[in-house]
């Protein structure tokens, strides 16, 4: 009896397949163990891996720049060491223009809060003398007459006397985990540099791989999709940063306009927090609006209300046109990826999910297409309103459309003779 070798290689990745899948439920606690020492061992690569591809967008449009220069290897050099420097020098500037910023807007706050805490507790004194029914309610309810406040005092120094203790041990482990963090950091750049160097040639050496594994047709379809990936996600992340920027400029121009403070550090925290899409923007407006109420409410209420106008101006005119059509993916879709990846795995998933939803969302569209292509469904039937549709199955003929007509012509003349 000969024995199929490629039905055994089945049998056996089926059984371990198997064996794997009931060890992980099993021995959960395990397993997970096992998964965490891989990720720890695996994750300084996997963020060079990350760190090299958003560094490949700025170099790539750098190494365009140098066509003069024939050595590939020179060339390729060069547009590395241009991109970090370009990284490094605007990473200094957003620190040197927000640095003296945020000293003077502590320095302000520093003077300008006491005597806004201080009017804010006035107004609700003053509040309380015009309603003395709610002082009441509200002194009885939290009971503060019959408050020991020395025993309380002691409570509160004892809480934190006991407390002290786990705090000294959780600076220890978020001093190890920041050192560690921080080689990983290391450790990620400096391959990242190395993947940026030998891009073709670790590509190059992933199709081989693909094709020594699996069936040309398969490879050939998932070298499509990475390609289509790659893409996609350059196009996001050139788009996202342009938008910002350009969010940034207007809340600038704007804040000018209307004579406003704080305005490099209320627009750079804008342009920041705007590259996570949808939801950024509005933590830079809450930021802002913030440090504008301690020096003026009236200026703090007409913040946000101009907020609102260039949040309305950026998602209907420039979001669509800068990330919308780089990426091709509708607005409906742009939301629900961004809830279900803020959800998930919280920003990072919300940076993540709208690239990857549009690339689930093209190879859908090709597939539909494909499927409605080889199925032979009429253009008609696939129109916004189809004038009418009948079934597949059944369509009805000539002569039980003739019966149908003299029914309804029955039944009109039915319709009348009762009406008269």
């Amino acid at each position: 009896m000969q024995i199929d070798r490629k039905l055994m290689h089945r049998l056996f990745l089926l059984v371990a397949g198997c064996l794997v899948f009931a060890w992980l439920l099993l021995d959960t606690a395990r397993a997970t163990m096992v998964f965490s020492w891989i990720w720890n061992l695996v994750s300084p690569f996997a963020l060079g891996a990350c760190i090299a591809f958003i560094f490949n967008v700025p170099m790539r449009a750098i190494e365009r720049q140098l066509d003069g220069i024939r050595r590939p290897g020179l060339r390729r050099g060069l547009a590395i060491v241009l991109t970090i420097a370009a990284l490094i020098l605007a990473i200094m500037f957003v620190v040197e223009l927000l640095l003296p910023q945020v000293q003077l807007t502590i320095a302000s706050l520093k003077t300008k809060i006491p005597p806004f805490l201080e009017r804010t507790a006035n107004s609700l004194m003053a509040f309380m003398e015009d309603y003395p029914e709610l002082g009441s309610w509200i002194q009885e309810t939290l009971k503060l007459e019959n408050q020991d406040w020395s025993t309380m005092l002691t409570d509160v120094l004892t809480f934190i006397v006991n407390q002290i203790t786990p705090v000294m041990g959780g600076a220890v482990n978020v001093i190890g985990n920041v050192t560690s963090g921080v080689v990983d950091v290391a450790v990620g750049i400096a391959f990242s540099v190395y993947c940026l160097g030998r891009k073709e040639i670790l590509a190059r050496q992933g199709r081989r791989i693909l094709y020594a594994i699996l069936p040309e047709k398969v490879s050939d379809e998932i070298i499509r999709i990475m390609r289509l990936t790659n893409a996609t996600f350059s196009n996001f992340i050139s788009g996202q940063c342009l938008e910002a920027c350009i969010l940034g400029c207007l809340f600038a121009i704007a804040m000018a306009i209307f004579d406003m403070p704080y305005i490099p550090l209320v627009s750079l925290t804008i342009s920041m927090t705007a590259l996570v899409p949808v939801v950024g923007a509005f933590v830079g407006c809450i930021v802002g609006a913030f440090f504008i109420l301690v020096e003026d409410p009236f200026q703090a209420l007409t913040f946000v209300a101009m907020f609102l106008v260039i949040q309305q101006l950026e998602n209907n005119l420039i979001y669509p046109r800068v990330v919308g059509t780089s990426i091709g993916l509708p607005g409906m879709w742009v939301l629900v990826a961004v809830t279900v990846g803020g959800e998930i795995m919280g920003v990072f998933g919300m940076l993540l999910m709208i690239p990857l939803t549009s690339v689930l969302y093209t190879l859908l569209r090709e597939y539909t297409a494909k499927r409605l292509d080889e199925r032979k469904i009429p253009e008609e039937k696939l129109r916004d309103q189809p004038a009418e549709i009948y079934s597949g199955l059944k369509k009805p003929s000539r002569r039980d459309q003739r019966h149908l007509e003299k029914m309804k012509q029955q039944f009109r003349q039915m319709q009348d003779k009762y009406r008269k």
